[in-house]
């Protein structure tokens, strides 16, 4: 669980980074979690954009991609979700 501390060094650690997967009308599916994962265990923190044409709420889906990659909302902003998890062999970012 990150503190708020924790979470706000992440968001501005986010700030310049772009959204590298976005979440469509059919919603979270298994292959999107997996490489979603992947790309954590590799940049360890990433932004996933929400299309307008996606029907779930962006908390459930934020919750979804979350509890499937094991990894923390940093935060759900707009249509945009922070994820972080730490990596286990690409270790950069250092939490206060």
């Amino acid at each position: 669980m990150l503190t708020n501390k924790q979470k706000q060094f992440l968001r501005s650690e986010s700030h310049h980074i772009k959204p590298i997967f976005q979440v469509g009308k059919d919603g979270v599916n298994e292959n999107m979690v997996t490489q979603i994962g992947e790309a954590l265990e590799k940049r360890e923190l990433i932004k996933v954009s929400i299309l307008q044409n996606c029907s779930e709420d962006k908390n459930v889906v934020a919750e979804q991609i979350s509890d499937g990659t094991d990894s923390e909302v940093v935060q759900v902003i707009g249509s945009t979700i922070i994820l972080y998890k730490e990596s286990t062999d690409h270790k950069e970012i250092k939490l206060p």
